[in-house]
């Protein structure tokens, strides 16, 4: 890092730290009131899917996958098999599962770096529940429009990987017929791993929907749009109460659940942190699918409100 861009992010770390100190007591109440949504809503929402997702990895869920998906990875994404078990737990369980199930492939031997990072552009992916039961049943009182963001975010994650595959070259390992048993691992050692990642995956989490909640405060009250628009770049927690159920909240709500927020790509970072893997392929993928997310939103949004 240059030494001028030293010196102004420890201006702005100094700015923050000042504000934090002088509005210490708002700081604290939001503070509170976001490990209470950890509690009640991050923890129950996403444990259980890290610890059976990484069990899952663990007793060789991509190769028993990979028969059955290897059609569709292949010619779609350049991709082998055994990257869908990381598209399918991301799609079913949530931010940053994805990441950390393609991460847990890397590590296995199951993917190439290459394979790897394009994987992450597009396997990283937001909850159905809280699509359809929190943002569409609690903001839109509809089920149905829950649907329809879940199916535009899905839409748009693949679309993600289509645009990603262009990376991909034709590699030895997809020759080789896929391996079809589970790994020389004990069961019980595999649950252990699972729980024990999977508890040090959600202090990482809850830290990052907290640090970001918190500095996500002061922009809920810039206005009726520009609050909630930054607020959705840095935290999609935070996001929910803010949005309303019109033309505006949909296209907010599609566009930051395909993006995820900075909060989403702290996270993916600390658990990508033992892996020479590069951030910087979710990133472009992330907003490439967020992008996506809001055209298909603003193409729909007529037949869904």
């Amino acid at each position: 890092m240059k030494k001028q861009g030293r010196t102004d992010l420890f201006l702005i770390l100094c700015g923050i730290l000042i504000w934090f100190l002088a509005d210490a007591a708002r700081i604290r109440a939001r503070a509170a009131e976001a490990l209470a949504l950890c509690a009640g809503a991050v923890i129950p929402a996403l444990f259980p899917f890290l610890a059976v997702s990484g069990l899952l990895v663990s007793l060789g869920f991509g190769a028993w996958l990979s028969p059955c998906l290897r059609g569709l990875m292949g010619p779609l994404f350049r991709l082998p098999g055994q990257a869908a078990g990381a598209l399918v737990l991301g799609l079913v369980g949530g931010y940053p599962i994805g990441a950390r199930t393609a991460a847990e492939l890397y590590r296995q031997g199951d993917l190439t770096r290459s394979e790897a990072q394009r994987l992450l552009a597009f396997c990283n992916n937001s909850n159905p529940v809280f699509l359809v039961s929190v943002l569409g049943a609690g903001v839109f009182h509809s089920v149905r429009t829950g649907v329809w963001l879940w199916l535009i975010h899905l839409l748009s994650a693949l679309l993600t990987g289509l645009c990603f595959r262009g990376r991909g070259t034709a590699e030895r390992r997809r020759q080789q017929p896929p391996r079809l048993t589970c790994r020389a691992v004990s069961f019980s050692s595999a649950v252990v791993d699972a729980v024990r990642n999977a508890a040090g995956g959600m202090l990482s989490i809850c830290a990052f929907v907290v640090l970001f909640s918190v500095l996500a405060a002061p922009l809920q009250d810039l206005g009726p749009h520009a609050g909630p628009a930054l607020t959705g770049l840095l935290e999609l927690f935070s996001l929910t109460p803010l949005l309303s159920p019109d033309r505006f909240g949909f296209l907010l709500a599609a566009g930051c659940a395909g993006w995820g927020g900075c909060s989403v790509l702290c996270q993916t970072a600390a658990v990508l942190a033992d892996t020479d893997l590069s951030l910087r392929p979710c990133l472009l993928g992330k907003l490439l699918q967020g992008l996506f997310s809001l055209l298909l939103a603003a193409a729909v949004w007529q037949w869904v409100l």
